[in-house]
């Protein structure tokens, strides 16, 4: 997922979208810890989407107090 994809969302859209990589997330984990999980990569490219979401919301939330 490219930063400009994301910025396009709305807010409410970027939550849900956390929401559902943080559960991707766990679910990457556990597999990992049973030694399931095929791709390691898998786990930095989730987490990596996790820290592009959470920095547009938090320029939205700047860009709103201005």
């Amino acid at each position: 997922m490219k930063i400009n994809e994301v910025r396009e969302l709305s807010v409410a859209e970027l939550k849900e979208k956390l929401y559902s990589l943080k559960e991707q997330l766990f679910e990457l984990r556990r597999k990992k810890a049973v030694g399931a999980l095929e791709r390691g990569e898998d786990v930095i490219t989730v987490r990596r989407d996790i820290a592009r979401v959470n920095l547009v919301l938090r320029e939205k939330e700047l860009s709103e107090k201005k």
